[in-house]
């Protein structure tokens, strides 16, 4: 995954560590136009310079800081006692702390990017178990919720028990394109709304890509499971929908369920199947036991 802004401080960082080498050169060269001599001193300073780009690519931004502090003072003590005055010498008290102190700026940069590029890396393939806008969960965030809840009813089977329901949106390719992008969109966000207003605190809502709305009811007496279910797809199918041209949509909903068996426990873990078997019961409207 590329990142614009990433890619351009990264640019911008090299850029200046290689102005400031520049820098350096040209200084060099314009002391040996000036006076047609170069001392060890010089030399030494010089090599301070290069060295003090390393240095702060290399050591923690801290030491970095103390070093070009220390360097600071013993300069500018020499600067006042023994050194000669002039526009050549006062720039290396300057130059080498500035070296260490933005290659150390840029360093922590490149160190920090890395880390950023590395987290997307990581994250690209990673879908978020509830999206913020419908407040939804996907189809991973189903198969966990699944298998936990299916445990729960096996260990606690005399107790303990959950049904899931799918509601599904007919003809949903003349759907979305009778509504476009957005506006399917927030089609789905009004089902969304829609749901959680008919199921308890407890319970579960799930999209699952095609137009498949899938809840999970813990508890729930299955006696009450088809009157839940009509009263669902009901209110969804009363929705007021407009397509692009601003007339009003009819949507066909179909839904179809099933009950826990701990005989089919093993059953619960492959999410496809259960998808598969709650597609098939959505054709006849049926609340189904078997996987």
């Amino acid at each position: 995954m590329k990142n614009n802004a990433i890619t351009h401080r990264l640019a911008w960082g090299y850029a200046i560590l290689i102005g400031l080498a520049i820098l350096q050169q040209l200084l060099v060269y314009l002391h040996l136009y000036m006076n047609q001599s170069y001392t060890l001193l010089h030399i030494g300073l010089s090599t301070a310079s290069l060295a003090a780009l390393a240095l702060g690519l290399l050591l923690p931004v801290g030491v970095s800081v103390v070093l070009g502090f220390v360097y600071l003072v013993i300069y500018f003590v020499w600067l006042v006692t023994f050194a000669d005055s002039n526009v050549l010498v006062f720039s290396w008290w300057l130059l080498i702390p500035a070296n260490l102190a933005i290659s150390a700026v840029i360093k922590r940069r490149l160190v920090r990017s890395a880390r950023i590029i590395e987290r997307l890396e990581q994250m690209k393939d990673h879908n978020p178990e509830i999206d913020l806008d419908t407040t939804l969960g996907n189809k991973q965030a189903l198969a966990d919720t699944l298998i936990k809840q299916s445990n729960l009813a096996r260990r606690y089977s005399d107790c303990y028990g959950f049904c899931i329901a799918m509601f599904k949106i007919e003809f949903l390719p003349l759907v979305m394109e009778s509504l476009g992008s957005v506006r399917y969109a927030q089609f789905l966000l009004e089902i969304s709304q829609t749901i959680q207003k008919q199921i308890r605190y407890e319970d579960y809502k799930f999209f699952v890509d095609r137009g498949r709305f899938v809840i999970l009811c813990p508890m729930v007496n299955t006696d009450y499971l088809p009157m839940l279910t009509r009263r669902i797809k009901k209110n969804v199918m009363d929705l007021e929908v407009l397509d692009k041209r601003g007339n009003d949509l009819q949507t066909v909903i179909k839904s179809g369920a099933l009950v826990f068996q701990k005989e089919q426990f093993s059953k619960y873990d492959n999410i496809d199947a259960v998808l598969a078997a709650l597609e098939r019961n959505t054709e006849t409207d049926l609340i189904g036991e078997y996987i």
